[in-house]
Order: structure tokens, then sequence, then C-alpha cells
């Protein structure tokens, strides 16, 4: 089910609701209600108008019908529908932006009532972050940060891919790699390391290649080439001429695969740590890629966002020496 608003309304609805914003027109505050505010943010966070309905305790068509009339109070345009769901269009992050002020304001009304005299940390963030990654790094921040703030909803996407052009659905997004979206505040985070790797039990079958070359006559465990959206993952960069023979777009199916013998690995030194499996060619191989954290310009000033961002920065510094062996920084 999708919103009835300015999308499907007569022509002239639609030209109102798709000219350019004018700092002139005039829009009567009065009949915008603050309430479907909360909504709009709900499918600026989710992208998706079920799992808005489900983080506001509604039904979708109510998500629908609540956005279709905010968008018709301010005459304009406030959500599209993208390729990966629906995306916010320029006027609706700016509304967005500012509508995030009305809920922090309820919620320091909450805690006031409540007798908190430091306000607590609510509402949901929603993290993207590639799958290794994102479970050994980001889900431990996340944990710490809600024994913090346990009224905290917190939401972790786990996906090798970058991101959109016009990104919606996440809060904090941590990507291989730079994006290059305009609609993004980006920090380089940190790098991280891969090399090859093989379990003993292969190595004893196939013997130990002693140089790159002698990579060609092995069979390699990486990510599906034609399924690979990430530039900075693409195999022929680091070792030319090899192709992998197991391919999987989830890096702990390779990580399993590599342990069953499948292969050489081409897998991050933080996993592979945790495994028996012995690194190869450390010499000659060493990739080094960044991790950068990207955050919505619309959620840059969220107090969670803030604080998520923060906890990440600690977490890197903390265990550099996993990400990038043999040193003590991130």
């Amino acid at each position: 089910m999708r919103p009835r608003s300015a999308h499907e309304s007569d022509e002239q609805d639609e030209s109102s609701a798709s000219r350019p914003v004018d700092a002139r027109r005039s829009v009567d505050p009065r009949k915008i209600r603050a309430d479907d505010l909360r909504y709009l943010l709900a499918v600026a966070r989710t992208g998706r108008l079920v799992a808005a309905a489900d983080a506001l305790g509604v039904d979708h068509t109510t998500v629908s019908r609540r956005i279709a009339a905010l968008e018709k109070s301010v005459g304009l345009r406030l959500v599209e529908r993208g390729t990966e769901g629906w995306a916010l269009t320029d006027i609706g992050r700016a509304v967005s932006e500012n509508a995030r002020a009305i809920e922090e304001a309820v919620h320091r009304v909450v805690d006031t009532v409540a007798g908190q005299d430091v306000p607590s940390l609510r509402g949901t963030v929603r993290v993207s972050a590639p799958d290794g990654f994102g479970t050994l790094f980001v889900a431990p921040a996340l944990v710490r940060l809600r024994r913090r703030h346990p009224q905290l909803q917190v939401e972790l996407v786990t996906a090798t891919r970058q991101l959109a052009l016009r990104p919606s659905g996440f809060d904090l997004a941590l990507v291989i790699g730079v994006p290059s979206s305009g609609r993004l505040v980006t920090e380089h985070l940190t790098d991280y390391t891969l090399g090859l790797y093989a379990s003993d039990a292969y190595l004893a079958r196939h013997g130990k290649p002693e140089s790159v070359a002698e990579l060609r006559e092995h069979p390699l465990v990486f990510y599906i080439d034609s399924m690979l959206q990430v530039g900075d993952l693409d195999i022929e960069r680091h070792l030319p001429g090899v192709s992998p023979a197991f391919s999987s777009t989830n890096v702990f199916a390779q990580l399993e695969a590599t342990e069953q013998g499948a292969g050489i690995g081409v897998l991050p030194a933080f996993l592979a740590r945790r495994t028996r499996l012995r690194r190869l060619l450390a010499d000659e191989i060493d990739i080094r890629l960044p991790i950068t954290l990207a955050v919505r310009r619309e959620a840059v000033a969220h107090p969670a966002v803030r604080a998520l961002w923060n906890a990440l920065r600690h977490e890197v510094a903390d265990r550099g020496a996993e990400l990038i062996p043999g040193t003590n920084a991130g």
C-alpha cells in the first residue's frame, strides 16, 4: 500500500506538489498537525511504510494517510517512491530535520514528568554496516549505548553495498570506501586489513603457495564479482588475473567456506583472527581499505546519532589492533 499524497491527487495538486520551493509562498501553520511530522520522521528513518508503521505502533495505511495529510497542508511533495523504498524529497528532508526538534521536545517533557534530571536518549536509530564490521564492531557499540540509554531503540542493517545516490532508510551508515553523495556528512572512521587465509587441512591437500603467481593454481574464496557493488572490493584491483572459485555475498559464508577447505580466502584480519586459519603471503598481500562513517545531513544534530558516532569512534580506537594487526590504534 503506497501513500495517496500529492503523488496521486489531481493534476492541479500534482503541479502544486512538484513545483520548486518559494520562500514567499504562504502556508497556514494552523493547518499543519505537529503529530503528522512524527510519521514523516518514521518514513525518513526506515524508508518503508510497513517499517514506519511498526515503529509507530499503527498500520501502514495510517502512515500513508498522515503523510498525505501533511503534504496537503504544506502543498508540497515530501516523499517519493525510489528503487529501494520511499525517500524524502529535498523539501521533505528540510521539514524532517526541523521536525526532530518537536520529537525531542516531547521526549524532554516525558523526562521532566518522570523526574529525570539528565535527559535520556529516546527514539529509534537505524544503522547500516557491512556484514563483518557491523557484527563485530557496530553491534557491541550499540549494546553499550543501550545499556546507558535503555529507552533508545537501535536497529542494525547489515549488507556490503554502496549507498544509494538519494540515501534513505538509515540515520548512520558504515561503508567500505568513500561515498560520494552530497547529502551525507562523512568521516573516515578507520582502515582495516584483508589478507590471504587457508585451513591446515586445505594446505595439507593442496600445498602452500610460495608466491602471488602460484595463487592462480589455487581456488580463491571471495565475493561474487557480478553482484559486488563496492568498487574497493574488486578482486582484480588487488590480485590481477585471479578469479574466485567459491563466491558469496556474505563474508561469514566466505569465512566458513575457507575453514571447510574450499580454497584460499581473501578475508578481513579481524574475522580470521578468531579462527585457526593460517595467514599466507603476508608480506606480499596486505590489502588495506577504508571504512567511512556517513550520516544523513538531517540526522547529524540528532543526540542519539551523535552519541552513536562517538561510541563507534571509541570502539575502533580501542580495538585498532584487530583491524590492522601489529598496530595499537585504528
